[in-house]
C-alpha cells in the first residue's frame, strides 16, 4: 500500500470516530467570535482561547477548510484572521492596529457577496450586511482589539445560542455547493483509481520537527524540471480532491503535538498508525505499544512499565501479544512513516508497512542487542537517546544529518545498524573523552548485528568475558585496569588519567601507546606497594598478567574502527565488573566511586 493510500484509509478511521472533520472542513485555531445582532449590527465580542495554560492558546475549531496561501490574497468562508475579516493588521514596528494594503478586506467582502448574495438565512444576511457597513476606523474601540490583531475570528448571530454562522445548515449547504461548482476536469486519481476532480495545490504538512511554522508540502512540483506533458502543479501526479484532503488530514492529525502518534527521531518526525480492520480498540492498543515501544515510559509509570515488560517477556518466549493484553492482535496491519524538512517541503526519511507483530519483535531484538553490564540507562532508553550519543556535546541538534532516519530504518526492517551510527560513536569517544556505558552498549549493538548477520565471526559479550581473547577487546581491559592503577596511587582528585590523554591514540594504534602505558603502570604500582596498599596492587598485577596472558607477542599497530568499538566494550565491561567484584579490596572500591556511570 502507497503512503497517500494508508494515510486515506486512516482518515476514514478518524472520520467514523469524529476524530477528523468532513471534506471541506479543517480544524483551526479560533481566538475570538464576532457576534451581531440581526440587523448586522457588531453586538460582542467573545474570547475564544484556551485559558488553561499560562498563555492563552487559539481553541481548536472545526471551520471551512482553509484556503492555501503564499504571495496570494485569497479569502477563507466565515471566518478568518483580522486582517481579511475586518481589514485591519498589526503595523511590525509600532505595533498598533493598522487598515491592509494588499485588498484582504475587499477580497473577503468580494467572496460573501457572491457566496450569500441569495441567501435567506438571517444568520448570513446578518453578515453581509455587518461586512457591507464595516469600517476598519471602529476596529481600536472594539472589545479584546489588542489581543484580537492577526487572530483568526469566526462570526455568530446574538441570540442564536452557541452556533457559530458556519455551523448552521445554510453554511454549510452553501459551501458544499461551492466546493461542487470549483470542481475542475476530472481525471483518474492515483490514489483512489476513480475519476474525479483532481487538486492543483496540495494543503500544507504541519508538525514537522524543523519544517516552516506554516507548513510544508509532501506533493508539489514548482520547476519546468519537474514537470511533463505541459502539466502545471498537481497536474502532474493528479491527486482527486478527496483524497488530497483525506491524506493530508489524517497525517496534520498524526503530527499534532498532542496526537501521542509521533516521536521526533534526530532530524526525523515518525508518524505511526494501525490499521482499523480489527477494531478500533485492537487498533489503538497497537498503537499504544509501538509508542512505548519507540519511547518507554519513565520508571515513575510502574503500570506502563510492568505493561511493556510483558509483552518483551511475550515477544522473547515467542508467545503472541494478545496473551498479554487481549486487544492486542498480532497480525494487524502496521505502517511508520518517517518525514524531515527540506525547504519548503518535506522529504520522505523512511516508509515501512507490516505486521504489529513483526514489529514488535524487530525493536526487541534491538533492545536486546544493545543489553550490556553493568546496564547504563535507569530504563529502556529510546531511539533519540542513542543518537545523541553521537552527537557533540550531547545536543540533539548536532545529531548528524539523516542518521536518524537510518538508524530507524534498520531497527524497523531488522537490518544492519548505519556504520556511520558506530563511526559518530567512535569518533566522539576520542574527541571527548567521555566513555560511558551508552556508547559502549551501541558499539556492542553494532557488533553484536554484525555477528549475526555476518561478516562478524566474534559473538559480544554481554558482560566480562575472561575468556574472551580478541586483541581489541583484551586491550580494552587492559587500558582500565592500567587507569585504575593510576586512580589508585595518584588519589581521586587526580586532575587527567591516561583516559583524558591516551585513550584515542590507544584504542586506534595501540603499539605506539602501549608501551608508555606500561612503564607508567609500573611506576604506579610500586607506588603502591611503598605504602599500606599492597595488597591493591597485587590485585592489579593479577589482573594484568591474566589480560597480557591471553595476547600475542606485541601489540597491535592498528585497529579497525569495529574493533576500536571492541576496546570501549572491554574498557566498559572491565570497569563495571571492577566495581561490581567481591574480590576487590575495599581501598580500591573506595577510590573508584567518582566513576560510576
Amino acid at each position: 500500500m502507497s503512503i497517500l493510500q494508508a494515510l486515506g484509509a486512516h482518515y476514514q478511521r478518524l472520520l467514523a470516530n469524529g476524530a477528523a472533520p468532513p471534506y471541506g472542513y479543517s480544524t483551526e485555531g479560533v481566538s475570538f467570535v464576532i457576534v451581531l445582532s440581526r440587523g448586522g449590527a457588531l453586538m460582542d465580542v467573545r474570547d475564544m482561547r484556551d485559558l488553561s495554560g499560562r498563555t492563552p492558546r487559539p481553541s481548536r475549531r472545526e471551520v471551512p477548510q482553509a484556503v492555501i496561501r503564499a504571495v496570494n490574497v485569497v479569502p477563507n468562508f466565515l471566518w478568518d484572521k483580522t486582517a481579511y475579516a475586518l481589514g485591519v493588521t498589526q503595523d511590525p514596528d509600532t505595533k498598533a492596529p493598522v487598515a491592509c494594503r494588499r485588498g484582504e478586506r475587499d477580497a473577503f467582502v468580494e467572496l460573501h457577496e457572491r457566496l450569500l448574495g441569495e441567501t435567506d438565512d438571517e444568520g448570513l444576511r446578518s453578515l453581509l450586511t455587518f461586512l457591507r457597513g464595516w469600517d476598519a476606523e471602529q476596529y481600536p474601540g472594539l472589545p479584546h482589539a489588542a489581543e484580537m490583531l492577526d487572530a483568526n475570528v469566526v462570526f455568530r448571530l446574538d441570540g442564536a445560542g452557541e452556533e457559530l454562522l458556519h455551523e448552521r445548515a445554510a453554511a454549510r449547504e452553501l459551501w458544499g455547493r461551492h466546493l461542487e461548482e470549483g470542481a475542475q476536469r476530472q481525471r483518474v486519481c492515483l490514489v483512489t483509481g476513480a475519476r474525479a476532480a483532481t487538486s492543483r495545490l496540495h494543503p500544507k504538512i504541519k508538525g514537522v520537527y524543523g519544517a516552516q511554522s506554516s507548513g510544508a508540502s509532501l506533493v508539489s512540483f514548482n520547476l519546468d524540471a519537474f514537470s511533463s506533458y505541459g502539466m502545471t502543479q498537481g497536474d502532474n501526479a493528479p491527486v482527486s480532491e478527496p483524497a488530497t484532503f483525506g491524506y493530508t488530514t489524517a497525517l496534520n492529525t498524526l503530527l499534532a503535538h498532542d496526537s501521542g502518534r509521533r516521536v521526533r527521531i534526530g532530524d526525523t518526525t515518525t508518524a505511526f498508525w494501525a490499521e482499523a480492520t480489527a477494531g478500533e480498540a485492537a487498533a489503538s492498543a497497537c498503537e499504544d505499544l509501538f509508542a512505548a515501544l519507540l519511547e518507554p515510559p519513565p520508571p515513575t509509570d510502574a503500570a506502563e512499565g510492568a505493561r511493556l515488560a510483558d509483552a518483551l517477556t511475550a515477544l522473547a518466549e515467542g508467545r503472541l501479544l494478545s496473551s498479554v493484553h487481549a486487544e492486542l492482535d498480532e497480525r494487524t496491519r502496521f505502517f511508520v512513516l518517517g518525514l524531515a524538512p527540506n525547504a519548503a517541503r518535506v522529504s520522505v526519511r523512511f516508509w515501512h508497512e507490516d505486521s504489529i507483530g513483526a514489529l514488535a519483535r524487530r525493536v526487541a531484538e534491538h533492545w536486546q542487542d544493545l543489553r550490556i553490564e553493568p546496564w547504563p540507562w535507569k530504563a529502556t532508553p529510546a531511539v533519540w537517546q542513542l543518537l545523541i550519543e553521537a552527537a557533540p556535546q550531547h545536543k540533539s541538534e548536532n545529531v548528524p544529518p539523516t542518521l536518524g532516519g537510518t538508524l530507524m530504518r534498520a531497527i524497523l526492517t531488522g537490518s544492519r545498524y548505519p556504520h556511520s551510527l558506530l563511526a559518530a560513536v567512535v569518533a566522539r569517544m576520542r574527541a571527548d573523552k567521555d566513555i560511558n556505558g551508552r556508547r559502549a552498549a551501541i558499539c556492542k549493538a553494532c557488533s553484536t548485528r554484525d555477528h549475526r548477520l555476518g561478516p562478524e565471526e566474534e559473538e559480544i559479550p554481554m558482560s566480562l568475558d575472561r575468556d574472551n581473547d580478541n586483541p581489541a577487546y583484551l586491550l580494552g581491559r587492559l587500558f582500565a585496569v592500567y587507569e585504575g592503577a593510576q586512580r589508585a596511587a595518584l588519589g581521586p582528585n587526580i586532575n587527567a588519567t591516561i583516559k583524558d590523554r591516551y585513550f584515542g591514540a590507544a584504542s586506534a594504534t595501540p603499539a605506539s601507546v602501549f608501551p608508555l602505558l606500561e612503564r607508567g603502570s609500573a611506576a604506579h604500582l610500586a607506588s603502591l606497594r611503598k605504602g599500606d596498599k599492597g595488597g591493591l596492587a597485587h590485585w592489579f598485577d593479577r589482573e594484568i598478567d591474566a589480560i597480557l596472558s591471553g595476547m600475542g607477542a606485541a601489540f597491535p599497530r592498528s585497529l579497525r574502527l569495529e574493533d576500536q568499538g571492541r576496546f570501549a566494550i572491554g574498557y566498559h565491561h572491565q570497569r563495571g565488573a571492577r566495581r561490581a567484584s567481591r574480590e576487590t579490596p575495599r581501598d580500591e572500591t573506595d577510590n573508584h566511586q567518582e566513576d560510576r556511570t
